[in-house]
């Protein structure tokens, strides 16, 4: 039989409805460019429709085999983990199926190039409404979306270098949006001590949401504290034409086989200073418990636009809504594992992030052979997706313990799942750091 193609763009998801339908726009953008081809998107969490449900719409397509692209501008743990365990729980369900999986956007200098042109509109905007100042008098602050993984923390640092160097601004600096440091609020507070006339807060995001929200009202509230000194806000990535020739250019690597991950600096494989008890952490999704759950709720006074204030409990309160943990595990819906692929199994093959078995077995086989009911061990190829060798027992444990980083805070979850395997995250080193998420005010 011949092999139909299709394309999978695979999104984290938001509450805000305005950021799912900004990411859907990246997915037309892709069907403009591959007409050829069907295009469906999916969420990991929060949005529908998820990204199973995507991918179920391909298979109906007659699509076999699925060219699976990442929404992330860094690999951290959504691209290493969370979207690859997704992918191969489907492809072991579905063996009919082969699902290729690219790398994210990456330091590229398409996207550098587009932010660039979001951040001279700022520039210009500013110097016509508030007057000129010159760029030797303006500092830029990029941004990031802040992880626990240090190597897509240090990228956010290296777009802020080459944004810097390359527009020849007077200062430049990088903060965080979450989970790392310094966050934005202390980031702009020291910025607005080096003397400069005008800062530029650049949000290297690529669409809205509630972070992006946040960055702009921390944005307001350090500038009304230093009426000498102007904030302008530019605008994050969204639907830049350069953006999209981003993607086009990942969806074309995976077809030529050249989608290849920076295992070399990858927490999970090597011994990074600081992190080494990431190593060899298993690949698994943490985001079955929110998948499809929707964005915010429906009477919000948001009105699709969240903030996040429908998490605070007073705010429901206030406005009679219902009031749940977010994150709430009470009635969790586990993904299954994979399968076992035994102790030499390797993930990998021609293509750099192929989520079958090894070339030499193909996926019935693997799936039917037999498993030796002790723990065993992922070993992935050099160029794999996620780089990580990951050894842990699937057989006997009931009880799943492990801890999540989400946005500007970590949740540690102790829940039952009874699905046969135990996983514990290392926690993030430095959650304690005084500019990290600690210097958050709480209300």
């Amino acid at each position: 039989m011949a092999e139909k193609l299709g394309i999978m763009v695979c999104g984290h998801g938001s509450r805000n409805q305005n950021a799912a339908r900004e990411f859907a726009v990246i997915a037309e953008g892709l069907k403009a460019r591959n007409p050829d081809l069907p295009v469906e998107y999916g969420y990991l969490e929060f949005c529908n429709p998820v990204i199973s449900a995507g991918l179920d719409s391909l298979r109906e397509k007659g699509v076999t085999r699925v060219l699976a692209v990442p929404g992330m501008l860094f690999a951290a743990g959504h691209a290493k983990n969370d979207i690859p365990s997704v992918l191969n729980t489907y492809q072991a369900q579905n063996p009919g199926m082969v699902i290729n999986y690219g790398r994210e956007l990456g330091i590229d200098l398409k996207m550098i190039r587009a932010a660039g042109d979001r951040i001279q509109a700022a520039v210009d905007e500013a110097n016509e409404q508030l007057g000129f100042v010159d760029k030797h008098d303006t500092l830029l602050m990029v941004v990031g979306r802040g992880s626990s993984d240090p190597d897509a923390n240090s990228n956010a640092t290296k777009v802020m270098r080459m944004l810097w160097e390359g527009m020849g601004f007077g200062w430049g600096e990088t903060c965080y949006s979450g989970v790392t440091f310094p966050l934005v609020e202390p980031g702009l507070t020291h910025a607005a001590k080096l003397g400069y006339k005008r800062i530029i807060v650049f949000p290297y995001f690529l669409f809205t949401g509630v972070l992006v929200k946040r960055i702009y009202s921390y944005t307001d509230e350090v500038a009304a504290r230093h009426p000498d000194i102007q904030f302008v806000k530019a605008s994050y990535l969204n639907d830049h034409p350069l953006v999209l020739d981003a993607f086009q250019d990942r969806v074309r690597e995976i077809l030529e086989g050249a989608a290849v991950m920076n295992c070399q600096m990858c927490k999970y494989r090597e011994q990074v200073l600081g992190f080494e008890a990431d190593i060899g952490q298993p690949q698994e999704s943490h985001h079955h418990h929110v998948e499809g759950i929707g964005g915010g709720l429906e009477d919000c006074p948001c009105k699709g636009d969240c903030d996040a204030s429908c998490r605070d409990q007073a705010f429901c309160l206030k406005h009679g809504l219902p009031w749940t943990p977010v994150h709430s595990h009470a009635d969790p819906a586990p993904l299954q594992p994979a399968f076992d692929y035994g102790a030499s199994t390797t993930l990998g093959g021609k293509y750099g992030h192929l989520l079958n078995a090894s070339p030499d077995a193909g996926l019935e086989a693997v799936m039917n052979a037999p498993s030796s009911g002790k723990a065993h061990v992922h070993e992935h190829g050099p160029d794999c997706g996620c780089g990580h060798d990951h050894s842990h027992d699937h057989h006997g444990h009931e009880h799943h313990d492990h801890t999540h980083d989400h946005g500007d805070h970590s949740h540690g979850h102790n829940h039952h799942h009874d699905h046969g395997h135990s996983h514990t995250h290392a926690p993030y080193p430095h959650a304690d750091h005084p500019l990290g998420p600690k210097s958050m005010k709480k209300t």
